[in-house]
């Protein structure tokens, strides 16, 4: 599983902050990562965020661990 990095840039409503996330590289469809962040100030709080939680998820997936999307997630805590 090849894991990537992606920052973007929010400019909706007024809003001019930063997102995050992390998802598979072979992923087509950016809809449902495995981790995000909103609402960050600056592109570089979101990359810094974002790359703190790459080791973890890497790790998990080396270990053989089923990486959860972040929508698969919110379905099993509710």
């Amino acid at each position: 599983m090849n894991l990537r990095v992606r920052v973007v840039r929010c400019m909706c409503a007024g809003d001019r902050s930063w997102y995050a996330d992390i998802d598979d590289a072979e992923d087509p469809q950016p809809d449902d990562p495995y981790w995000f962040v909103d609402g960050c100030r600056t592109q570089a709080e979101a990359l810094e965020l974002a790359c703190a939680r790459l080791p973890e998820l890497s790790a998990e997936a080396y270990r053989g661990s089923s990486l959860k999307r972040v929508q698969e997630a919110n379905l099993v805590s509710v």
